[in-house]
């Protein structure tokens, strides 16, 4: 059966459209302002999915809404007309939907963490292992020092590196084809509430060794809370290494580098983040929620 879901599409994040655009067993008939909704029969839909801007739904008792994950880093009063039994506000990671829970603006609000499908034919291996000569180090929105140190450590055992600058911006097609030769890479970045670019390096088979976070507010030139968070909300030891300090580096890259024919990254992608698990995942949660 395939799902009919009505999609006001006023903003969302590209990556995540892109996956909703390919899943097979769901159509969208997309609409790009709430104005249309009163011009439209809702009830020819299974769902009204409106991922950036409230709705009332206390207007429309029989309809089922979807909401999220783009109306706002920490819940505001837009929450409070969504909140029903007719209603889910869907985030990409369980963390994210841990700290909402912890705000009363959310007392009734209904949540669910469900990632988006990753592109697993665009980022695919090319090359073996063996024969991938490149190393990279991402950056993303963390203390200039921290860079400067694995910089230097780098430096030090004579590993040249590509540097992918977040904040600084990159053209994707030179992070695809560094991804293609690349033997691993370091990954220095704040929280994610899922982390695209992250998977999909692992999509491309590489092994990462990640500095990880422990809160929102280890984001640079932010004044964000001390909320738990984590830069890899998906992951297991399939994907590489991960440490918090810079004492914990030098351990952690001497077992990294000594383990890298065993990491199999793109097989946890596989299982965990394809496009058809994102998206049974999607279905089921909807199904669950809503019976």
């Amino acid at each position: 059966m395939v799902l009919k879901i009505l999609f006001v599409n006023t903003w969302m994040h590209p990556k995540n459209m892109h996956a909703l655009m390919i899943y097979k067993n769901i159509h969208f008939t997309i609409i790009d302002n709430l104005n249309k909704l009163d011009t439209i029969n809702l009830n020819d839909y299974d769902y009204v999915y409106s991922p950036t801007d409230p709705i009332d739904v206390s207007k429309y008792p029989t309809i089922r809404f979807i909401f999220g994950p783009h109306f706002s880093v920490f819940p505001d009063s837009k929450t409070l007309t969504i909140q029903s039994d007719n209603s889910l506000y869907l985030m990409p990671g369980q963390w994210c939907v841990d700290d909402w829970k912890q705000n009363s603006l959310c007392n009734r609000l209904n949540m669910a963490a469900c990632p988006f499908g990753v592109d697993t034919e665009k980022f695919c291996q090319h090359l073996p292992l063996e024969l991938r000569n490149k190393v990279f180090v991402y950056f993303k929105s963390r203390n200039p020092k921290e860079l400067e140190f694995i910089d230097a450590v780098l430096k030090h055992n004579h590993i040249d590196y590509k540097l992918f600058y977040y904040d600084g911006r990159y053209n994707e097609e030179d992070y695809i084809d560094c991804l293609k030769h690349a033997k691993f890479g370091i990954w220095v970045g704040r929280h994610e509430s899922q982390g695209f670019a992250l998977e999909e390096a692992l999509s491309c088979n590489v092994p990462l060794l990640v500095w990880n976070v422990t809160s929102m507010n280890q984001e640079y030139g932010q004044k964000y809370p001390d909320i738990p968070a984590t830069t890899i909300p998906y992951w297991d030891d399939r994907c590489g290494e991960y440490f918090y300090g810079m004492d914990d580096f030098p351990l952690k890259i001497e077992k990294f580098l000594s383990n890298l024919h065993n990491y199999r990254p793109r097989e946890y992608v596989l299982e965990k983040l394809s496009m058809n698990i994102c998206e049974n995942k999607f279905i089921n949660i909807l199904t669950t929620h809503f019976s």
